[in-house]
């Protein structure tokens, strides 16, 4: 799929700037990076891991709502990221919300899903950094 076709399906539309929803996703975003922090010093890893992507989830949806998108889809947000936000965003940064968003789907509907220190780590780390460059951006 790639962003054209993630309009022509609705599960990206416009709508108004919405600035207070951007103002509130992006304190969301805080909430659940602090509550990713705390599941970590409890070692429970996979909430971690969900607790972190949605850090950055909700990071990116403020974007979102400041241009004007309401969005349907997790995977369409990243396109609308790679697209619209590519300069802005270190590239990495985008291809790691990618990687927790297929992550926190094994984490909560797989059978067999593990996570390691080293990778919960990495969600903390990449949503606080996220978080950050979504705050400048919003300014």
């Amino acid at each position: 799929m790639n962003l054209e076709e993630c309009f022509e399906k609705r599960l990206l539309r416009k709508i108004k700037p919405d600035y207070e929803k951007a103002r509130r996703s992006i304190e969301v975003a805080k909430d659940k990076l602090k509550k990713a922090k705390d599941a970590f010093d409890k070692e429970f890893l996979d909430a971690c891991l969900v607790y972190g992507y949605t850090s950055m989830f909700h990071s990116a949806r403020s974007l979102l709502y400041k241009d004007g998108i309401q969005e349907k889809s997790h995977a369409c947000i990243v396109l609308y990221l790679k697209e619209k936000y590519s300069d802005e965003i270190p590239y990495y940064l985008i291809q790691s919300l990618d990687s927790f968003r297929k992550e926190r789907h094994e984490a909560l509907y797989g059978l067999d899903f593990e996570i390691s220190r080293k990778d919960a780590l990495l969600a903390i780390k990449d949503a606080e950094e996220f978080i950050e460059i979504v705050k400048n951006l919003l300014k």
